[in-house]
C-alpha cells in the first residue's frame, strides 16, 4: 500500500515503496496547459513584483524622452556636365556619364559628408545648435575643445537623415532636434553649404599644364608643316591625296573604255566575218519581177458560169452537169498541182541584199580598224597612269608619314584649345551656378513633433509582462513536489483517492 501525504497548496512529497531496500525514488512532474493557471497563481506574489519593478524602470525611461521636431526638404538632381568624362589627352571614354543612381549616390556622399556638418556648424555657431555644449566649449581646454566639436558633429550628424528612392532624381532630406525654429534653419543652411561645398568638390581646378602642352603642340606642328611643303615640292605635286584619287578613277575609267572598245572591236570582227560567209553564198543579180499567166483561171471561171447556165436549164444530176463538175474538178486539182502555172514575162537586175552585204562590210571594216587603233592608244595611256601611280605608291610611305605626324599635331593643338577654352568655361560656370541641382521644398519649421514616450511605454508594459510570467514559470517549475492532484496522478500513473490540506507544524 502506497502511503501518500498531500496538501491543496503544498507541494507532495512521493515515495515508493521498497520493503527490500529501502530506497527512495522521486518522479518528474508532468503538467498540461491545464495546471498552468494553478502554477501561475501560487508564484503571484514574484510575478507582481517583477512587473512593477520593469514598468516602473520602463515609464520613467519614457517620460525622460524629450520631444523632437523633424524638419523636410527635397532636392532634384539631374545629370550635369561635371559628370561628364572628358579626359586630358586622346579620346578614349569621351562622354561617358554614370547612370542617374551612381549620380544620386554621389550627390547623397556629399550631402552625409562631415565636412558639410562642420562648415553648418561654424556658419550658425554652436551657441545657436547646442547652448549646453557651447557653454562646455567656452571653458574647456584646447583638448576638450576638440572633444567638445566631435560630440557636437556627432549629434548633428545623428539628427540628419538621407532618403533616396531607385529610378528617382529626388533626395529627400530631414534634420530632428528639439527645438522647430533650429531644426529648419540647420536644415536650410546645410542645404545652402551644400550647393556650395559640392561645386569644390566636382569642379576641376585650373592648371597650366593644357596651354604648356597646347604651345608645345604648335611648335611641333610648324615644323611638321615645313616638312610636308618641303617633300610636296620637292616630287613636285600639289596634292598628293587628290591626284592619288584622280589618277585611281582615270584608270578605272581608261580601263573601263578599252574594255568598251575591246568589246566593240569583237563585235566587228565578229559581224565581218558572218557577212563573209553570207556574202560568198549571195549572187550580184536577181529576178527583180515576173508575170504569171492567168488563163487556167479564167478558165476556171468561165465553166463556173457555164455550170449555172446549165443548172437553170438541167438538174444537178443530169449528165451536161456532171461533165461540167468533171472538167471543174479536173482544173482545181491542176491549179492546186501547179501544173496550169506559168510566166509570161521576167525581169533582172542588181540582188540589193548583195549590196547591202558589200556596204556593210565595207564599214565594219572601217570600224575595226579605227576600233583597233583606239585599243592601242587605251592601252598606252594605261600604262602611263600605271607607271605615275608607282611612282606614288614608291613616295607614300613618307607622305604617310609626313601627314600622319601634321594630322596628329593638328588634333592634339585644336583638342587642348578646345579643352582650354572649355575647362575656363566650366569653371566660371560652375563658380555661379548649380543647374543641375534643385531645391525643390525648403525646410520650413515643424509643428508636429515627434516623441517616443508612448512607444517606449508599451514596449516597457509588454517587456515587463512577459518578463514576470517568466520569472513565475520558472519559480513554479522549480519549485520541488507536486503541486496538484492531478498531476500527482499523471506523474504516478496512479488514482488520487483524497487530498487534505496541509496544516501548519506545530513546535
Amino acid at each position: 500500500m502506497v502511503g501518500i501525504t498531500m496538501a491543496a497548496p503544498a507541494a507532495w512529497n512521493v515515495k515508493g515503496p521498497d520493503a527490500t531496500s529501502g530506497s527512495e525514488w522521486a518522479s518528474r512532474p508532468r503538467y498540461v496547459i491545464s495546471d498552468m493557471p494553478t502554477l501561475l497563481w501560487r508564484e503571484r506574489g514574484l510575478m507582481l513584483v517583477v512587473f512593477a519593478v520593469i514598468f516602473a524602470l520602463g515609464l520613467m525611461a519614457a517620460f525622460s524622452m524629450k520631444t523632437r521636431y523633424p524638419a523636410y526638404s527635397s532636392v532634384l538632381v539631374r545629370l550635369g556636365q561635371e559628370y561628364v568624362y572628358e579626359p586630358r589627352a586622346g579620346d578614349a571614354g569621351r562622354g561617358a556619364v554614370p547612370d542617374s543612381d551612381q549620380v544620386i549616390q554621389s550627390e547623397t556622399e556629399i550631402l552625409s559628408s562631415a565636412h558639410l556638418k562642420q562648415r553648418v556648424i561654424e556658419r550658425l555657431g554652436l551657441a545657436y545648435i547646442d547652448p549646453k555644449l557651447a557653454e562646455r566649449y567656452a571653458s574647456a581646454g584646447p583638448a576638450d575643445k576638440r572633444e567638445i566639436s566631435g560630440i557636437a558633429l556627432r549629434e548633428l550628424q545623428s539628427g540628419f537623415k538621407v532618403e533616396t528612392a531607385p529610378d528617382t532624381p529626388i533626395i529627400r532630406v530631414s534634420f530632428t532636434h528639439q527645438k522647430p525654429e533650429v531644426a529648419a534653419r540647420v536644415l536650410n543652411t546645410l542645404l545652402e553649404e551644400y550647393l556650395i561645398y559640392r561645386r569644390a568638390v566636382l569642379s576641376e581646378t585650373d592648371s597650366p599644364a593644357l596651354e604648356q602642352q597646347r604651345q608645345s603642340f604648335e611648335q611641333k606642328l610648324a615644323a611638321a608643316d615645313s616638312a610636308y611643303e618641303q617633300f610636296l615640292n620637292n616630287n613636285r605635286i600639289g596634292d598628293f591625296v587628290a591626284e592619288k584619287t584622280s589618277l585611281s578613277q582615270l584608270q578605272a575609267q581608261i580601263e573601263q573604255q578599252k574594255y568598251q572598245t575591246d568589246a566593240q572591236l569583237q563585235d566587228r570582227l565578229g559581224r565581218l566575218a558572218a557577212l563573209n560567209g553570207q556574202l560568198a553564198a549571195l549572187t550580184p543579180e536577181v529576178g527583180l519581177f515576173h508575170d504569171i499567166n492567168p488563163a487556167a483561171a479564167d478558165k476556171l471561171v468561165q465553166l463556173k458560169v457555164q455550170r449555172e447556165d446549165l443548172l437553170a436549164r438541167y438538174k444537178p444530176n443530169a449528165r451536161p452537169v456532171q461533165e461540167l463538175d468533171y472538167q471543174i474538178n479536173q482544173l482545181h486539182m491542176a491549179i492546186g498541182a501547179g501544173r496550169t502555172s506559168g510566166e509570161s514575162a521576167r525581169r533582172v537586175g542588181v540582188n540589193p541584199v548583195y549590196q547591202t552585204v558589200q556596204t556593210d562590210k565595207i564599214q565594219l571594216a572601217a570600224e575595226s580598224a579605227a576600233l583597233r587603233q583606239a585599243s592601242e592608244a587605251l592601252a598606252r595611256q594605261i600604262q602611263q597612269v600605271t607607271d605615275r601611280r608607282i611612282k606614288l605608291a614608291g613616295l607614300e610611305p613618307a607622305f604617310q608619314e609626313l601627314s600622319l605626324d601634321r594630322d596628329v599635331l593638328q588634333a592634339n593643338v585644336r583638342d587642348f584649345t578646345v579643352r582650354e577654352q572649355q575647362s575656363r568655361a566650366a569653371q566660371e560656370i560652375q563658380a555661379f551656378s548649380n543647374d543641375n541641382i534643385r531645391i525643390v521644398e525648403r525646410a520650413l519649421p515643424p509643428t508636429k513633433g515627434t516623441s517616443l514616450k508612448k512607444p517606449v511605454a508599451i514596449l516597457s508594459l509588454l517587456f515587463a509582462g512577459f518578463t514576470a510570467l517568466c520569472a513565475g514559470l520558472l519559480r513554479a517549475f522549480l519549485r520541488p513536489g507536486l503541486p496538484t492532484p492531478r498531476s500527482a496522478a499523471r506523474t504516478l500513473d496512479l488514482p488520487v483517492l483524497g487530498a487534505a490540506s496541509l496544516k501548519p507544524r506545530t513546535a
